[in-house]
């Protein structure tokens, strides 16, 4: 009886003085009602960072400028995840408290800690600073500077950042989604300025930095074509690598028309310039969180599933990815009793931002991160097609991603030994909290599989592709009664994981 009062003792205080959940690394931490007939050969290992070159993720480590998470609360999970960048706010506020005088201790521990693990920081110079008559706010939605003492007092700042972290910074921002500020403050033109003139300092002490620009909250395109038209009329586009989009939609891939047409604009202006997908990600459950996508009725499930597929829906357009964020966000908003957080960390906290314990998408993140890194290269002449078992029993339908919205599916293989993956997913719904699955024939043309696998990106489960239900004639591989659902699964050579 003493012993299990002490191990109640231990898991109550521990629990109390915010001691985190461990990572699970078993080969059951994801369990759902996902059940197939394929017999399961093992799970996915994850790779830390340190195994992985490069790759096309970034995870949000947002609002530490605003004391609305904790670094150190969360900072262990960060190499495990296997996604090397951070996407940060500098605080220009929280670092210049006194007129000319820089507290750099609460960002150095931050960025010391991140490049001492292999991290690297995508750091955004904003927001303003309110010390300065005309200095812009704090939040999202704040004004940018319009002062003469103000913007001068900003050129400072940016100078005095730059140089203190360009050996550990490569990747930089300017201003959090402008667009949502003040219509009047925050024109399109106007940002557009504040924009070159940051991202020239930055230029100037750091040549190689790569620059990212616009950070749009949604698409507004009316927005983004005066913005890149006056960048473009000062001659000032080679300034950046990069401009960002924040598109938050219920179902995530229901935006890539929007996209396109964003980056038809773009190309009036800058063809070479890239897009990137600067922040999105899904609230893990409803009923008192704040943020995008707030009011749908989320679970953990569908969180991971609404993560994973704007993962691998932006890396088959070829467009970076960063996903919002890493742990949830404590507001210091109540309304009565209840508490408001931004749910949409993949690790679990509350309102003392302590971390508890990694959520599903935790778990489904690192299952890409472990397989889609640089040592990929996608299939861009696609050729594959697709026979819905239950309703063609024969012949086929072919597969065409612009009038079919049913499957999303994307191909890639390994840059050396040339093997093949394949990922599919039904897209043409919100992400739900159910996993029943419908079995569908696949067809590949010019295909490479020595050992063709099947694989799970929720769970992680490796599971076999018996003989029976894949042939190959010439390099045409067909796969039959292959389970799809409305999340990621993988047709993948067993060369090209680990479990």
């Amino acid at each position: 009886m003493k012993k299990i009062l002490l191990v109640l003792s231990i898991a109550f205080w521990g629990y109390t003085l915010g001691f985190a959940q461990n990572i699970d690394t078993s080969k059951n931490r994801v369990k759902t009602d996902f059940n197939i007939a394929l017999k399961r050969l093992g799970t996915l290992k994850p790779k830390s960072v340190s195994e992985i070159n490069a790759s096309n993720w970034i995870i949000g480590c947002e609002t530490l400028d605003r004391d609305m998470t904790d670094y150190e609360q969360y900072k262990t999970y960060l190499a495990p995840l296997g996604i090397k960048r951070l996407r940060m706010q500098a605080g220009w506020a929280k670092t210049e408290k006194i007129k000319g005088q820089y507290d750099w201790a609460w960002l150095d521990k931050i960025i010391n800690d991140a490049a001492k693990r292999g991290l690297q920081p995508w750091l955004e110079t904003s927001y303003g600073n309110p010390i300065y008559e005309g200095g812009g706010g704090i939040n999202l939605s704040a004004g940018i500077p319009t002062s003469e003492e103000a913007l001068r007092a900003w050129d400072k700042w940016v100078a005095a950042l730059v140089s203190r972290y360009k050996d550990k910074v490569k990747e930089w921002e300017v201003w959090n989604e402008p667009n949502f500020g003040d219509n009047e403050i925050n024109q399109p033109e106007k940002v557009a300025e504040l924009n070159i003139r940051t991202a020239e300092i930055i230029k100037r002490i750091q040549p190689a930095a790569k620059i990212s620009g616009l950070s749009m909250g949604h698409i507004d395109l009316h927005y983004a074509d005066a913005f890149f038209k006056t960048i473009h009329q000062q001659g000032k586009m080679n300034l950046f690598d990069n401009m960002t989009y924040h598109d938050y939609v219920y179902n995530p891939d229901a935006n890539y028309d929007h996209v396109a047409e964003l980056r038809k604009v773009l190309d009036q202006y800058a063809s070479g310039v890239k897009l990137r997908q600067g922040e999105n990600g899904a609230p893990s459950f409803s009923g008192f969180g704040r943020g995008a996508l707030g009011d749908y009725d989320w679970t953990e499930v569908s969180q991971a599933k609404w993560n994973t597929r704007r993962m691998l829906g932006d890396l088959g357009h070829d467009i970076e990815s960063s996903i919002l964020g890493i742990i949830d966000m404590n507001y210091a908003v109540t309304a009565g009793p209840i508490r408001r957080l931004n749910v949409k960390g993949i690790i679990e906290s509350d309102s003392s931002k302590r971390a508890i314990r990694p959520k599903i998408a935790y778990y489904a993140m690192q299952n890409v991160a472990s397989i889609f890194d640089d040592k990929l290269q996608r299939i861009k002449q696609l050729h594959a097609t697709y026979n819905p078992r239950a309703t063609v029993p024969e012949g086929e339908v072919r597969y065409n991603k612009s009038t079919d919205r049913s499957l999303a599916v994307y191909g890639y293989e390994h840059k050396q030994s040339k093997k093949q993956v394949f990922t599919i997913w039904i897209d043409e719904y919100i992400p739900t909290n159910t996993n029943q699955t419908r079995e569908v024939n696949f067809t590949f043309l010019n295909g490479n599989f020595e050992q063709p696998v099947y694989v799970d990106i929720l769970t992680g489960g490796v599971y076999e592709i018996p003989t029976t239900q894949w042939s190959k004639q010439a390099n045409t591989y067909t796969f039959k009664a292959i389970p799809v659902y409305d999340s990621p699964i993988l047709i993948i050579d067993k060369s090209l994981i680990n479990f």
